[in-house]
């Protein structure tokens, strides 16, 4: 496969398969690449990889805190390491590593979570991963990127390639087609893509919740004439203030809509920046809520908790009319 491209249709690729044909585009001619996996070669699409690169691939097995140290130990030494492991475990059984040994210590562990979210769907609350934004945001020096497509997931790649400093990237299991923005500028960390414009309302989200935002906007033109600007902020830490309160003072109410519970995560960082700069056009956070998450399918679970074309629609149209409730204690 060569380079995705934002011109080229839909490939039709999960996001954790695209990061796999990048990694070995890049261990070719970059020796220094090591994957680092918890017995994750299957899940994590690394099969390939280990066979045409059976030197740069370290397999730790079901322990996830030893794979956070040895990949932290392996970048200390000069190599760039990719700590591949289920996003739930990896951000939870390893916090303490990621803390201290990578972020604290300054060693450019590339920490990927495959299966994010609740790509894992009827397995259940112990495998979905809805806390990971939360907690890496209360870590200082590390870097949290969520790509939308195949296009954002290889720049992502290359990129943390290249960086000197930790990064987080979260994959899911999902074919996710191009999303195609109006916008020219490169892809970086902490800039945000606008996929689609619009002047009534912004819709702001990350991950594989982009494609029912933009599927959203779609529909509240063709049915209601309601304009709304899509933008993925595919970077969570750092976030693209700018370009966040830019379009939030340009529309009238704003939705972010995220693959994680509602706090802790993007919805809140977007809410904190605009609330201390007096920001009082109608706000929603969409994500999951504070309860025992049901259990069913990823596409079941979401639509449950209207994280789809239907439910942020829906939403949008709340908002807009001013029929969110809202209590100030």
């Amino acid at each position: 496969m060569g380079a995705v491209t934002e011109t080229t249709t839909a490939t039709g690729k999960a996001n954790q398969d695209v990061f796999s044909i990048t990694l070995q585009e890049l261990a070719e001619t970059d020796k220094q690449i090591i994957a680092v996996t918890s017995d994750s070669r299957g899940s994590g699409k690394l099969v390939a990889f280990g066979e045409r690169f059976p030197e740069q691939i370290v397999e730790i097995g079901i322990a996830e805190q030893n794979l956070v140290g040895v990949a932290a130990g392996l970048a200390s030494a000069g190599k760039k390491a990719f700590a591949v492991s289920p996003a739930c475990f990896l951000t939870a059984r390893a916090l303490e590593q990621i803390k201290n040994d990578v972020a604290y210590s300054d060693n450019p562990v590339k920490l990927v979570g495959i299966s994010a979210g609740v790509s894992y769907g009827a397995l259940g609350t112990t495998h979905h991963s809805l806390h990971d934004f939360a907690v890496l945001r209360a870590i200082n020096n590390i870097t949290i990127v969520a790509p939308a497509d195949n296009f954002e997931t290889e720049q992502a790649v290359r990129l943390a390639a290249q960086m000197n400093k930790p990064v987080y990237l979260r994959f899911g299991k999902k074919p996710m087609p191009l999303l195609n923005p109006d916008e020219t500028e490169p892809f970086k960390f902490g800039k945000g893509r606008i996929i689609k414009r619009g002047a009534d309302i912004a819709i702001i989200a990350n991950g594989e919740t982009v494609y029912p935002a933009l599927l959203a906007a779609q529909q509240l033109e063709a049915e209601h004439g309601i304009a709304a600007t899509v933008i993925s902020m595919h970077t969570i830490k750092p976030l693209d203030t700018v370009l966040l309160g830019r379009i939030a003072n340009a529309v009238k109410a704003v939705i972010t809509v995220e693959e994680h519970f509602i706090y802790g995560g993007l919805g809140e960082a977007c809410a904190s920046y605009l609330l201390q700069r007096g920001y009082n056009k109608p706000f929603k956070i969409m994500g999951i809520p504070d309860e025992y998450t049901v259990t069913g399918s990823q596409v079941e679970i979401l639509n449950h908790y209207g994280i789809s074309q239907k439910g942020i629609a829906e939403e949008a149209l709340l908002l807009l009319k001013n029929k969110i409730k809202r209590a100030f204690l």
